[in-house]
């Protein structure tokens, strides 16, 4: 490998966001582009793990305070994701099953132990391998401590001519945690202790966008969101601009492909509205919704900065006021938004419905039947969902803010540049009036159907984003 990709996610083996996404699909593109990459994660208790084989490739252990913590590097047999990918066995852990929380949606409160572990894990394993990787990739707070131990640690400083880079993917968690814990980290140089403090916390976030030879954010707009409104990071974010960068995503077109999705009960065969009508009729004995009405669909975390919050009342005024409209909801979250969303499905039947759950299948079905995909987000770093929309012939209705702002211009734009609605602030005004503009849409036959045609045929995948990276990468290795 050339660049090992480090997270605490990879689809399908463990997801739980748009992390996922990206680090199972951004190694495998990044091979094809002739930059060999893998990725490590932990070994969660998962389903595609268990189901997979591994073997041991190496063994060790890493000190915690005052004893030690043994774990082992395994590799996924099959090389199923088509790049090689790396799980670190740390009994006690991570063998759970939860990525970040409990299946009751209680996180678990020794996280900080968890990842100062599976950091060391992985240094130790590429310290004692005979083929190191020429760059590590690191993603987010549960990994920004690595470019940190690489230089200031003793026990890791054969690795510290390795480039790191460091992607935010979501400013929010920064992984922050209290002094009281300097006992946990390993040894590391006195002179450097500055580099760990944030705000009199250490806070790996900022640590790793201290001490990386490079940061990226997951959108242009996202970094210039950051350097205005990062929970405490502005100042830190405008110091390093000079080595900051914002790179858009892309889609894993192969997973994302209406014409040979499996999870479609109808492929696309060339026919959009065909395809279009077909999955919608198969939604609706599902979601128990009328057909014959426009489908506006929210699909993700059932939480705060999604803009879950706003649901209820909006669906509620929208179909108190007679908007003819079907909604229907994917996702899973805050109780409180779930028992609302229950109550609207109790008052409205047959005109708005929810799936309380993460269900992967549900969601590309959604996406191929829907006509527009609602995403009324306070922050995203950049949005994924849009784009698996567009490429399945859905409209957007997002709001102006990230990568929204950067992937879908407003069907108001000369040229033929929109690409779906956009609202800007988060208000059930604004919203409801992009809802209103949507409604208007779909009773024009003729601009919905070039929209949709327009839209599926925009090329998101990875080999742009692929190639910045690979950019960077050159620069450094």
């Amino acid at each position: 490998m050339k660049a090992l990709h480090i997270s605490a996610e990879c689809y399908p083996a463990a997801k739980a966001g748009g992390l996922g996404d990206v680090v199972g699909a951004l190694p495998k593109y990044l091979s094809k582009a002739g930059m060999p990459a893998g990725a490590a994660i932990p070994k969660y208790r998962l389903n595609w793990i268990q189901e997979h084989g591994f073997h041991t490739i190496y063994k060790g252990a890493v000190r915690l305070h005052n004893y030690y913590v043994p774990f082992t590097i395994q590799q996924e047999s099959s090389n199923a994701l088509g790049f090689p990918l790396f799980v670190v066995d740390i009994p006690g852990k991570f063998d759970r099953p939860g990525i970040y929380a409990a299946p009751g949606g209680y996180g678990y409160e020794d996280e900080v132990e968890r990842y100062l572990c599976f950091q060391q894990a992985v240094l130790q394993w590429i310290v004692n391998s005979p083929g190191r990787p020429q760059l590590l990739h690191c993603h987010d707070h549960h990994t920004g401590l690595i470019p940190f131990m690489v230089k200031h640690c003793p026990d890791y400083q054969a690795l510290r001519q390795i480039p790191t880079v460091f992607t935010i993917h979501n400013g929010l968690y920064q992984g922050a945690f209290s002094w009281s814990k300097l006992y946990l980290m390993p040894f590391f140089e006195a002179g450097a202790r500055g580099l760990l403090d944030w705000n009199d916390a250490i806070n790996p976030m900022a640590t790793a966008i201290k001490c990386a030879w490079r940061v990226s954010t997951v959108s242009p707009g996202y970094l210039r969101e950051l350097q205005q409104q990062s929970n405490g990071l502005e100042m830190l974010l405008q110091h390093e601009q000079h080595k900051c960068q914002g790179i858009l995503n892309g889609i894993d077109t192969q997973v994302w492909d209406p014409a040979g999705d499996p999870f479609l009960s109808a492929r696309l065969n060339g026919k959009l509205e065909a395809f279009k009508q077909a999955n919608k009729q198969v939604l609706a004995r599902h979601f128990r919704l009328d057909a014959q009405l426009p489908w506006i669909t929210f699909i993700g975390r059932l939480v705060n900065e999604k803009g879950a919050a706003l649901l209820p009342g909006l669906i509620s005024r929208a179909l108190q006021n007679g908007l003819q409209a079907c909604f229907a909801v994917l996702g899973a979250g805050d109780p409180g938004i779930e028992d609302a969303l229950r109550q609207l499905g109790y008052h409205f039947p047959g005109r708005f419905d929810a799936a309380l759950e993460y269900n992967e299948g549900l969601a590309h079905q959604l996406y191929a039947g829907s006509d527009f995909i609602f995403m009324p987000s306070r922050i995203e770093p950049c949005g994924l969902n849009q784009m698996y929309a567009m490429r399945y012939g859905a409209v957007p209705i997002v709001r102006a803010v990230g990568g929204l702002a950067d992937t879908v211009p407003d069907i108001g734009e000369p040229n033929d540049a929109g690409r779906g609605i956009r609202f800007t602030h988060f208000t059930l005004d604004d919203a409801y009036l992009a809802l209103y503009r949507a409604v208007q849409l779909y009773n024009n036959p003729r601009v919905l159907a070039g929209l949709r045609r327009r839209i599926a045929g925009l090329n998101f995948s990875w080999e742009k984003a692929a190639a910045q990276y690979m950019e960077i990468y050159n620069q450094m290795i």
